[in-house]
């Protein structure tokens, strides 16, 4: 005889195990930009959540559903200018601000026992001078720093559990650090840490919403072009994030020297990082594939493509996948990884959401089931 759990269809039972979650309440600093939007389509679906507070400080009383029609009937909720007691009830906060934004409110919210996922780069990288840096301003709570987790799932996945403080990966560092990760855990060293070359690419999303010469239609369309070539933000992110998962073999220095240029493309979402490693005898003789589809085996949001695919971009758009496909051409000592996902979602709010869910005992893969868009 059937008990009731076997007479339920699969359905119910998916929808009776979301409803066994008490739901948290949520607040966005910053709702009107794209990160922020893209927040708030994964989160008004997520099963585990409630969004209490959207602020914006032009778009105060405005519904987010007149400025973002897509998510008309989803929710009524209204932009807020000042809204710090609203944010101190909240279980967590997203800020998808400018950077320096959250590292000002910060010790506040915690003080409120209130998690913080920083979307921009405030939490990003553990050397203040570095930060200092590439972003221009003194960091305000460098002992917060500390307490930071760097939020990438399939390498920090124990830590963000017991996380309060979040820095969310970049967009390019998130591919670059995944397309290299198999190689670098093991014991011998299979790639030559000083032969490093990415030709990374992203849609003009990438940029943020406003406005700016650079990425108007009439710039931007038909065109394409190299920008940060001097060196970009996003590079000591990279450098941090090699430095810490390398198997200890490798000259954590050497990692400084390798090479990084974006590039803008004439689409609106989407990120193709190629990088370019040369292999050591040990990286020859290796299954590489094997290699990576045993990392990657349980990871719910990066899959490894067969040997030689040729990952598109529209393959992710508007999902939280990341592929990735090895090359080697001629059967070389040259392995070029192909690394696509969309920069909005795996690259900004849907791994925003992955952590979430991970700090919060929830499905990791909660909010975030979404079908890639094709075509």
């Amino acid at each position: 005889m059937k008990t009731h759990q076997d007479q339920m269809s699969s359905e119910e039972q998916k929808q009776s195990t979301k409803n066994d979650f008490t739901k948290i309440s949520v607040g966005i600093v910053g709702g009107t930009g794209y990160t922020g939007v893209e927040l708030v389509r994964l989160l008004v679906r997520h099963p585990a959540v409630g969004i209490k507070v959207l602020t914006s400080r032009t778009e105060a009383g405005t519904r987010v559903d007149a400025m973002f029609p897509s998510l008309r009937g989803l929710t009524d909720i209204q932009f807020s200018a000042n809204a710090a007691d609203e944010l101190a009830e909240c279980d967590v906060v997203f800020f998808a601000t400018p950077h320096g934004v959250a590292m000002n409110q910060a010790r506040e919210l915690l003080a409120q026992d209130v998690k913080i996922i920083d979307l921009a780069a405030d939490f990003r990288l553990q050397d203040t001078a570095e930060f200092e840096k590439w972003y221009g301003m003194p960091h305000v709570c460098p002992d917060l720093l500390l307490e930071s987790v760097y939020g990438l799932p399939e390498v920090n996945r124990e830590a963000i559990k017991s996380a309060k403080i979040i820095g969310n990966p970049g967009c390019y560092p998130t591919t670059v650090q995944l397309g290299l990760l198999p190689l670098l855990q093991q014991s011998s060293p299979l790639i030559d840490p000083n032969s490093i070359i990415i030709d990374a690419k992203s849609g003009v999303s990438g940029a943020g919403r406003k406005a700016e010469i650079g990425i108007l239609f009439s710039e931007a369309s038909d065109n394409l072009k190299a920008y940060a070539v001097k060196g970009h933000r996003h590079h000591p992110e990279i450098v941090q994030g090699l430095n810490g998962m390398h198997g200890g073999q490798l000259v954590a220095a050497a990692f400084d020297k390798l090479t990084f240029v974006p590039h803008l493309v004439p689409m609106i979402r989407g990120m193709l990082s190629t990088i370019y490693v040369r292999l050591t005898d040990a990286g020859c003789a290796a299954d590489l594939q094997m290699l990576f589809e045993q990392q990657y085996q349980n990871e719910p949001f990066v899959d490894v493509m067969p040997f030689g695919s040729l990952p598109e971009t529209r393959s992710v758009r508007g999902s939280n996948h990341l592929r990735i496909a090895l090359h080697r051409p001629n059967n070389g000592d040259l392995l070029v990884i192909l690394v696509v996902q969309d920069n909005l979602v795996k690259g900004a709010a849907g791994q925003a959401v992955q952590n979430m869910n991970l700090m919060f005992g929830f499905p990791e893969t909660m909010g975030l089931e979404v079908v890639p868009l094709m075509p």
